[in-house]
């Protein structure tokens, strides 16, 4: 009888998959101990080493590009987020490896260039953790200029000798941190959370004594219950009364506001409705005196690893993992310093905060005289609707304000709905205003004052409203850290899933709002078009969308086929006279059949014809320029493309664009579900299935297309389409100055940023010693300085034509600068700015004015 085998025998069967094949990668020896030090499970664990021999069977970790060590933390996280299995903060992984922020995104970057391996999941996941550390490091860089400016002290805090101040250091960033954590449930919101930065602030304001206060911080405390309170009184202070909290803090929050050009109501309100009750619930704060700085991280450790989330904590200690990138760091506002006289004067550096709030303060200067309610003029418009529209207007906007409410507080935090509230009046306020600009223009354009269909369209005014509410709250989004906004939970579409518009519907209004609201920044234009392009790409081709009915109507009218945009139109620039109204009340009459009586003679049938023409159902407006604009956008990324890809066979250029207009003419239900720049890696296929875009290519696009493709193969290929002119976008402004009106030798030509954008982060520039006396119509310049350089300047040119005119028998007329009134020449150019300023605008917008005129000359000819 054959023996068993001995019990110990076990020991040596195969282990789990990832030990057999860790004992046949040496050099991987530390896999084992960084699973166990971030405590991931089995299934991480296998998956990990799995993404690890796929990368090592690439070659990805060849010529030193990525460290071992390092690599198996990527693989790691990889894992955990695919299978949503975190058993590890941002801190503890990056700490590991000994690792930063951006340095583990480029990583990341890098692996999924070698070896595609990388999900939209984890691109989503990493560039939330970057935009939440981009947003703490400059949160904290703010906070440590503040903390200078309002207390006394060693100028570097960090370095400090002085215990007392480093713990109030320490203590009002801690708690700035506890309560970000608590209240918001998006971390990211850097406005908000600066907001509650200045309540912080305002807290410890209140609770110094003066003699560690700067001025005018110790002014504003003086006498009031920040004034070193004595036993008795902070023995009778309430501990749970929004009153005693609000005491003494008015005139610390005017200053706080005052100095970070904040909107000192909306940081009152941040406190009242959000930064109180966060006390409350806080014991370790609520009591007399400083908190203890132990308690207070006991408290926030609890939160942070409730979150996995970043310790910003360690910016104290200026840790290796939270470092920003050298070439990419936003400098900090210093206290300004004499310039060398042959140095050029710098444009002051603005930080994310500044810029973020001087943002925002632009928007709130425009609409200060903007109410939340219809204006007189808007009323009477409605009064002149055959169906008066004011009831259904008021109550639809009642009803999408509870509902942002609502859904604004589940995406940033319950405790921010009233914030979120009052977000939404100024889009309302917004709203009105541009209604009322259209509701003009139109009267203007048709002679009528009758505008019922349009202002008893839903779709209109929720789309106005929508667009409205995105400009707010990308002006709250806008990230200083590249100029643009965010892509956070509230980011564009929101707005379309929220107040359940059409993306279709939304694209009509758009171009109308640009041109009927003149304050919009050209940031902010770039960013509606933006909105533009993405209903274009693949938003509008949702399986759901009216389009695809809209095409149908248009291809089945006579039952012929119908181009829903002839492809000559394509060499005329992308200007119209085309508005709101004319794209929401397109097509005006339904499809109808064409008149079949017989004919009687030439002039019956003439009569007939015409008859017939005013029967036939009129083109869709809003069809046709959506199907112009896509086709523009396209061809300017398939130029692109074929520039960079087939230089060398400049000839499939006419091929690829021919195609492709044939495509989303005929066969454009590939477009359903899908984008016009599709992606390779997630594409669907049929019945929500996804594949990789070369599956797509062999099984549906293929399929559909690939008679016509094998015609230009033949002796007899197909007529090409012709190439466009490069299409001209209606939003961007003209880069070419244009010369003042009346003016010598005066000009008005685009701002250009003075902020260079290296490696996604913003800072300032050096102006030379031309640009650095230009003036910034609109802008705050601050005294008549610049004015007397230009005018120094230009005299000195005038005795340079002096004497270059005596030698010539035709001297040159001199010129100047010339600010004056009634005929009286300021020279210093002090007096009368205001009323020079307003003929400035107001030239500006005859120039504008006079370019619409020219914009609807070119449509007429085009029709």
């Amino acid at each position: 009888m054959t023996p068993k085998h001995p019990p110990q025998t076990r020991r040596v069967a195969s282990p789990a998959p990832y030990v057999e094949e860790h004992r046949q990668w040496p050099e991987n020896a530390d896999f084992g101990s960084l699973c166990d030090k971030l405590k991931v499970s089995e299934a991480v664990r296998e998956g990990a080493w799995k993404i690890w021999q796929k990368v090592s069977a690439d070659g990805a970790t060849q010529d030193g590009v990525m460290k071992n060590e390092k690599l198996l933390a990527v693989c790691i996280y990889l894992e955990a987020v695919e299978l949503d299995e975190i058993t590890f903060t941002s801190t503890e992984l990056l700490k590991s490896v000994n690792l930063s922020v951006n340095s583990f995104a480029e990583l990341i970057k890098e692996l999924d260039i070698n070896i595609d391996t990388i999900s939209t999941k984890v691109n989503n996941a990493v560039s939330r953790l970057k935009t939440k550390y981009e947003t703490l490091l400059a949160l904290y860089q703010k906070f440590q200029r503040l903390f200078e400016i309002i207390f006394m002290g060693q100028h570097n805090i960090q370095n400090s000798s002085d215990n007392c101040q480093t713990g109030l250091f320490k203590v009002s960033w801690i708690t700035f941190l506890l309560a970000k954590g608590t209240v918001l449930q998006m971390e990211d919101d850097l406005v908000i959370s600066f907001q509650l930065l200045l309540c912080v602030f305002a807290l410890y304001i209140r609770m110094s004594p003066p003699t560690l206060l700067k001025e005018p911080y110790k002014s504003a405390v003086a006498g009031g219950p920040g004034s070193t309170p004595t036993q008795s009184s902070r023995r009778g202070r309430s501990r749970n009364t929004n009153v005693s909290n609000q005491l003494g803090t008015d005139d610390i929050f005017e200053v706080l506001c005052k100095e970070n050009c904040c909107n000192v109501d909306e940081v009152k309100h941040v406190h009242l409705k959000t930064f109180l009750p966060f006390l409350k619930c806080m014991p370790v704060l609520d009591s007399n005196g400083f908190p203890e700085e132990t308690a207070l991280s006991m408290e926030y450790e609890k939160l942070y690893f409730n979150h996995k989330d970043l310790d910003a904590r360690l910016f104290f200690d200026d840790d290796e993992t939270m470092k920003p990138n050298i070439h990419g760091c936003v400098e900090l506002e210093k206290t300004p310093q004499k310039h060398d006289r042959e140095e050029p004067n710098l444009i002051p550096p603005q930080t994310p905060v500044r810029a973020a709030m001087n943002t925002i303060q632009h928007l709130m200067n425009s609409l200060a005289a903007a109410s939340d309610k219809p204006s007189s003029t808007l009323i009477s418009y409605f009064n002149n609707c055959t169906s008066n529209p004011t009831n259904d207007i008021l109550e639809r906007v009642n009803h999408l304000g509870k509902i942002f409410k609502e859904r604004f507080a589940e995406a940033v935090g319950q405790g921010c709905a009233e914030i979120g509230f009052e977000r939404f009046k100024v889009g309302v306020r917004l709203t009105y205003r541009v209604m009322e600009s259209m509701l003009k223009s139109e009267e203007q354009r048709l002679s009528v004052q009758n505008f019922s269909k349009l202002l008893n369209d839903s779709a209109f005014h929720k789309s106005l409203l929508g667009c409205s509410i995105e400009v707010v709250m990308a002006t709250y989004g806008r990230s200083a850290f590249d100029g643009i906004s965010r892509e956070t939970d509230l980011s564009f579409p929101w707005i379309l899933e929220v107040f359940k518009i059409k993306p279709y519907d939304f694209y009509k209004v758009i171009e109308s709002f640009i041109k009927a609201e003149p304050s919009l920044t050209r940031e902010m234009i770039k960013h509606l078009e933006s909105c533009e392009h993405r209903i274009m790409e693949t938003l509008a081709w949702q399986s759901d969308s009216p389009i695809f009915e809209l095409i149908r109507q248009s291809r089945d009218r006579e039952g012929q086929v119908d181009q829903p945009e002839p492809t000559s139109c394509l060499n005329i620039p992308l200007q119209h006279n085309h508005t709101a109204a004319d794209l929401y009340l397109s097509p005006q009459r339904s499809p109808r059949r064409r008149d079949s009586s017989p004919r009687v003679s030439s002039s019956a049938e003439s009569q007939n014809v015409h008859a017939s023409q005013a029967l036939q159902p009129q083109r869709s407006t809003s069809l046709s320029l959506f199907y112009k604009k896509v086709f523009r956008l396209a061809y300017l990324r398939t130029k692109t493309l074929c520039s960079r890809l087939l230089s060398d066979h400049p000839e499939l250029e006419h091929v690829i664009w021919t195609l492709f207009q044939h495509t989303l003419q005929n066969e454009y239900e590939l477009m359903k579900d899908r984008h016009l720049d599709q992606t390779f890696k997630h594409v669907l296929i049929r019945d929500g299935q996804h594949d990789s875009i070369i599956v797509f290519y062999n099984l549906v696009f293929m399929q559909k297309l690939k008679t016509n493709i094998l015609q230009y193969a033949t002796l007899r290929p197909p007529t090409l389409s012709p190439i466009p002119h490069i299409p001209r976008s209606p939003y961007k402004f003209p880069n070419s100055p244009v010369r003042f009106p009346g003016g010598n030798n005066i000009y008005i030509s685009p701002l250009k940023s003075p902020y260079k954008f290296p490696d996604g982060l913003r800072s300032p520039t050096k102006m030379t010693p031309r640009s650095r006396i230009l003036v910034s119509i609109g802008e705050q310049f601050g005294t008549a300085e610049k004015f007397q350089k230009i005018n120094q300047m230009l005299n000195s040119t005038e005795r340079l034509l002096k004497r270059g005119a005596e030698s010539s028998n035709a001297p040159k007329p001199l010129k100047r600068l010339c600010f004056d009134v009634d005929g009286q020449d300021e020279t210093d150019g002090s007096k009368h700015l205001a009323q020079k300023l307003a003929e400035m605008t107001s030239t500006r917008t005859r120039m504008q004015e006079q370019k619409q005129d020219e914009m609807d000359t070119t449509t007429k000819e085009e029709q």
